[in-house]
């Protein structure tokens, strides 16, 4: 399944920030931009694999599941 997020880079100092806008506790540093590009891309499928373990652990197998689609504001 393809996602899309929101990166965001921000150069302060001698180093690159990032985060993605949609998911809190998404974010990394790195000496160049594409260290944090990669960076980031690994952050955020370790949040993502975290969020589904504890989800599975804490719903159990008899909680329903469905796609949930938003309409964001432009």
């Amino acid at each position: 399944m393809k996602r899309e997020f929101t990166a965001v880079y921000k150069k302060q100092g001698g180093w690159y920030l990032g985060w993605v806008e949609e998911i809190s506790g998404v974010n990394t540093q790195g000496k160049t931009l594409k260290e944090t590009k990669e960076n980031l891309h690994e952050a955020l499928l370790l949040i993502l694999e975290a969020n589904r373990t504890f989800s599975n652990k804490s719903a159990g197998r008899t909680a329903k599941r469905e796609p949930l689609q938003v309409q964001l504001p432009a």
